[in-house]
């Protein structure tokens, strides 16, 4: 019987790694978060063909962080992508990860990996020395012409930085700038699947460019939803979170939050 050709993405964000010993902002074990985060997706009952890290791995960008990463991911038995984020240093960033012949050499780490049955194609939305995104005239028309190579393969575009207004007003200050422009380039393919992206520390689904985004949740921290204009920054230790992105031909893509940690169950009823 013919085997149907299907795709299980794993998507973890915002790891906010810091060197051996230290928590993030002082209150989350960051880097035993992200060991958990890699044993759950290792220990699901389908184990992903492909996991996507979607910005800030580290928190301040140091190689004494990224190093603490290599560490932990080293336990990560699936092969990964991973895109920087406001916390990662671009070129700190490029050294940790010289092995990935996926990444450039120089310049922002656009990327595009095309060896899976949904096409892969990642944005660096970074501005070094500062928190918001932003997307230059060359990276629209890089982007532009690796989505014109296949107009008909399913095709995922990932970014950090979500590129539409969240309503948390302390987060949308660090927002990706000009999101039209980047829409003018997306809503030219139909076959764009999903952007996904991270930053927000929370699940957002948005239909946007013809297509939907998805910000995936934190593994460290869940930042709090406060929509009024003078709301001040704060954040939870709620359960930490991945996100689940199932592909197959008959039936495209459906997204799937992942909770991480221990609970009650399972129990025989559904």
């Amino acid at each position: 019987m013919h085997q149907e050709t299907r795709l299980l993405i794993g998507q973890i964000s915002d790891t906010h790694i810091r060197p051996k010993g230290q928590r993030y902002h002082g209150v989350a074990d960051s880097n035993r978060m992200l060991a958990q985060a890699i044993a759950h997706l290792q220990g699901l009952d389908r184990r992903p063909d492909l996991v996507l890290l979607t910005g800030d791995l580290v928190d301040k960008g140091h190689p004494d962080e990224y190093a603490m990463a290599r560490e932990l991911l080293a336990e990560l038995a699936i092969p990964c992508l991973v895109v920087p984020g406001n916390h990662d240093h671009r070129d700190a960033f490029r050294a940790a990860f010289a092995d990935h012949a996926w990444l450039p050499a120089a310049g922002p780490l656009h990327f595009c990996v095309d060896t899976h049955p949904v096409r892969i194609v990642a944005l660096d939305s970074t501005v070094p020395g500062a928190h918001h995104g932003a997307i230059d005239e060359a990276g629209l028309d890089w982007l532009h012409t690796t989505l014109a190579a296949d107009r008909a393969k399913p095709t995922l575009v990932v970014l950090h930085h979500p590129p539409f207004a969240s309503g948390i007003p302390y987060m949308d200050g660090y927002a990706l700038r000009a999101p039209e422009r980047l829409a003018q380039v997306i809503g030219a393919f139909d076959n764009v699947e999903r952007v996904l992206c991270g930053h927000v520390h929370r699940l957002m689904l948005r239909r946007w460019a013809g297509t939907v985004v998805c910000s995936c949740p934190s593994t460290t921290t869940e930042i709090a939803l406060r929509l009024q204009p003078d709301a001040r920054p704060a954040s939870f230790m709620a359960p930490p979170a991945c996100m689940l992105h199932l592909w197959s031909a008959a039936d495209g893509m459906v997204s799937h939050l992942s909770t991480i940690g221990d609970f009650e169950g399972p129990f025989d009823f559904a």
